[in-house]
């Protein structure tokens, strides 16, 4: 018996099979697998593994009162800190300077000026990395915290695969209100989309909350030189210029390995980073930017099929009620099994109105970036 339905109908049912396709192939085999929470402490293999800790801080005296003592305490055998004060008018350095006279795994590298065409944060970590002792390079920011003092020790483990780029997860803290929700959300999304692709061995980008990497990659990438004078891109393109020259990537999803930072507090602080951060994804590969496009896309289609139904003469509402119900079935089941993965608890009641914003607010920060092109700064 055909089945006779109009083309806002059949829109619907293509975006939903399309989100199937994704959910079976990349976020289900992502979300159900189960990997050990614990790791055994091994001193000689952390001895012949010595890390160094990269953190670029610019007016972040505050923040680094909070994350040192973090750092400080992580249960490895042997590492440091490189701390990059990058032009502070605060007490940054002070507090810096005073940190190594009393912890000889501190060092501090001061920066004065940034070169013209140079973006501020990649100089730094530049320059940070230079003067790093150690073959494995772990990166966070300022303003984040790791969850454990076993953070260090999973991420180092990584490597043993044979990595040369380990993938980590860096939620936001919770706290109340709708930005912050529609914000975590957002990251759980994120986080879901790239080490569930990178599961499959397509990664494409890293955040630099969480992200660790060999000194023998950042070289054979010639650093940021590709993107030297863009503001965003010290995670994601490094890892796309990595790939691209055959380097290997590992994800570690540990609620032990992961570090915690602050959302963004108002709508307009939000709407700036995204539009930095989408900002880097036209210099993608063009299979990253196809597999990403199309499930952007997908999405999109459902909510403009859903729009269109309702306008259209003859609203086939069966149909229209079917794939809602699919599909609100399917990303509340998928994001609840992301969020236990993840150790991101998510309001499930929620996820239905968030999943909208979102790709609302996409669309948005996409049209945005088409129609008007402003540098952010680096804070």
């Amino acid at each position: 018996m055909p089945v006779h339905l109009s083309p806002v109908s059949w829109l619907l049912v293509l975006s939903l099979l399309l989100q199937l396709v994704y959910a079976a192939y990349y976020f289900w085999p992502f979300a159900l697998r189960r990997v050990p929470e614990a790791v055994e402490p091994n001193p000689e293999q952390e001895k012949a593994r010595p890390v160094s800790i990269v953190v670029a801080a610019r007016n972040a005296l505050e923040q680094l009162r909070y994350l040192m003592p973090e750092l400080l305490q992580q249960d490895y055998a042997a590492f440091e800190v490189v701390l990059i004060d990058d032009r502070s008018g605060d007490d940054t350095g002070l507090f810096a300077q005073q940190l190594t006279q009393y912890y000889p795994n501190v060092r501090l590298v001061t920066i004065g000026s940034t070169p013209e065409n140079i973006a501020p944060k990649k100089y730094a970590l530049t320059l940070g990395i230079k003067v790093a002792r150690y073959p494995y390079l772990l990166f966070t920011d300022a303003d984040c915290q790791p969850t454990s003092d076993q953070w260090l020790r999973h991420m180092a483990r990584g490597f043993d695969t044979g990595a040369d780029l380990i993938l980590g997860y860096s939620p936001y803290a919770e706290t109340p209100g709708f930005l912050n929700r529609l914000v975590r959300f957002e990251t759980l999304l994120t986080g879901l989309q790239y080490l569930s692709f990178a599961e499959r061995g397509q990664p494409y980008m890293g955040v630099g909350r969480n992200l660790a990497y060999t000194k023998q990659t950042f070289q054979a990438t010639k650093g940021f030189a590709s993107h030297i004078r863009r503001l965003s891109g010290d995670d994601d393109l490094l890892v796309q210029d990595a790939v691209q020259l055959g380097r290997r990537a590992s994800v570690v999803t540990v609620a032990e390995a992961q570090t915690v930072s602050h959302a963004p507090e108002t709508w307009g602080a939000w709407w700036r980073q995204k539009r930095r951060h989408l900002s880097a994804g036209n210099r993608y590969r063009a299979a990253d930017r196809v597999r990403l496009g199309t499930f952007i896309l997908a999405n999109g289609l459902f909510y403009l099929g859903t729009l269109a139904a309702f306008v259209v003469p003859e609203p086939e509402w069966v149909a229209l009620a079917a794939v809602w119900g699919v599909r609100t079935s399917l990303i509340v089941a998928t994001y609840a099994q992301a969020s236990r993965r993840l150790h991101d608890r998510q309001p499930l009641w929620l996820i239905p109105v968030l999943d909208a914003g979102y790709f609302f607010a996409y669309s948005l920060l996409t049209a945005s970036l088409v129609l008007y092109r402003n540098p952010s700064r680096w804070k």
